[in-house]
C-alpha cells in the first residue's frame, strides 16, 4: 500500500510538472534578446529588447485572460507550456485585438494564433479551441521539425527554434544565433519567447 501511495504521489509530481513546463523544455531558460528595435517602435515604444517585449505583453494581459482556459486546455492536450502559446497569441495578434473578423495579415492569417491560410485550413471560429489546438498542433509540428534537424540542440534552444519556424519555416532555422533572420522584424522567436516569460509570471 504504501509503494502503490508513492508511485501515485511520484506520477502527480510528473503531472504537476509537464502541466507548468509542456514536453518540449522549459521556457524560463530560454534564452532571449527580446523585441526588436522595429517591432518596438511599431508598438510606440522608445525602448526595445526584453522590457519591450514585456511592456507589449502586458498590454495584452486582460485581453488573453479572456482565452486563459482554452489556452491552458490546449496546452495540456499538446502537452505545451500554456504561456508559450500565450506568447505566440501576443505576438501574432494582440490577443485578437488587431484582428477584423478573426482575420489578420492582410487577410491571410486567421484567428488568434494567426494560421497561414496558405498552408492550413484554418478551424474556426476564430478565437475558439479548435482553433488553438490547431495552431498549437502546427507549433509541435514545428518544434519536432526542429528536433529532427538540430538533434544535439537541447530542448530548450529547439523549443525557440520551433517558435521561430512557426512564423518563417523550418528552412529559415539554419543556425541557433541567427534562427529569427528572416523572421518577420528578424526577432519573432525572441521577442515570443520574452512574451511567453512575461505570462508564466503571470498565472499561464
Amino acid at each position: 500500500m504504501l509503494l502503490k501511495l508513492m508511485i501515485l504521489g511520484l506520477v502527480a509530481l510528473i503531472d504537476i510538472s509537464e502541466g507548468q513546463t509542456g514536453c518540449y523544455g522549459d521556457i524560463n531558460r530560454v534564452d532571449t534578446t527580446g523585441a526588436s528595435w522595429r517591432t518596438a517602435r511599431a508598438e510606440g515604444l522608445q525602448y526595445n529588447g526584453v522590457s519591450a517585449s514585456e511592456k507589449i505583453a502586458e498590454k495584452d494581459l486582460n485581453a488573453m485572460n479572456n482565452y486563459k482556459t482554452i489556452i491552458q486546455r490546449a496546452g495540456r492536450r499538446y502537452c505545451v507550456d500554456p504561456a508559450v502559446i500565450a506568447g505566440i497569441i501576443s505576438r501574432e495578434s494582440h490577443a485578437g485585438k488587431i484582428l477584423q473578423n478573426g482575420w489578420g495579415d492582410h487577410g491571410k492569417g486567421f484567428g488568434l494564433m494567426q494560421v497561414d491560410r496558405g498552408s492550413h485550413a484554418p478551424v474556426k471560429p476564430w478565437n475558439g479551441e479548435a482553433h488553438l489546438n490547431q495552431g498549437t498542433s502546427i507549433l509541435v509540428g514545428m518544434i519536432k521539425d526542429i528536433q529532427r534537424k538540430f538533434p544535439r540542440w537541447t530542448k530548450e534552444q529547439q523549443l525557440k527554434g520551433g517558435i521561430s519556424a512557426y512564423n518563417a519555416g523550418t528552412k529559415n532555422v539554419r543556425s541557433y544565433d541567427q534562427m529569427d533572420i528572416g523572421t518577420t522584424n528578424d526577432d519573432y522567436a525572441n521577442d515570443a519567447v520574452a512574451r511567453a516569460k512575461y505570462y508564466k509570471r503571470n498565472g499561464y
